[in-house]
């Protein structure tokens, strides 16, 4: 088992990057900002892919990848974390946080750890007892602005 555990870790997999809304990176003082965690379409493994046949001994073993947790860092020393969801957008996101200061370049990630199920053989699927935690996800820079509101005379 101990095996199959250190085979899973060392899948090829793809690092998610944080979607935020609102759209292009900039957000307001006092204003919730949505955060996602999205997969990008490349050659690594996802949660929901199934990886090609891995060799372990005499046996043919695949993996099922599935997310375990995400950890959303604000890039203003907060973070979310751990949640289990992905998170969304606006208005139905889970994921959301409101800053409380102007940041010229916020540097918001998210961490992700995944586990899943293995077969052997082409057998039944079983739970793997395991995680892989991902290093060095991709950054995000998120501009965050204050607005003023000024009455003025005609």
């Amino acid at each position: 088992m101990g095996q199959i555990q250190e085979a899973f870790r060392r899948l090829p997999f793809s690092k998610p990057t944080v979607k935020i809304e609102p759209k292009g990176n900039v957000t307001l003082v006092n204003l919730p900002t949505y955060y996602e965690a999205t997969w990008p379409r490349d050659n690594g493994l996802e949660p929901g892919e199934v990886s090609a046949p891995v060799k372990l001994l005499s046996w043919s073993v695949e993996f099922k990848v599935d997310s375990h947790s995400y950890t959303f860092h604000y890039g203003d020393g907060t973070s979310s974390g751990p949640v289990e969801d992905a998170g969304g957008g606006y208005p139905d996101g889970s994921v959301k946080h409101t800053y409380a200061k102007p940041i010229d370049a916020a540097a918001v990630s998210v961490d992700s750890r995944l586990t899943g199920q293995f077969r052997v053989n082409g057998g039944e699927w079983v739970d793997i007892d395991t995680i892989a935690d991902l290093q060095d996800e991709p950054v995000t820079t998120l501009q965050v602005r204050e607005a003023k509101a000024r009455l003025y005379t005609n």
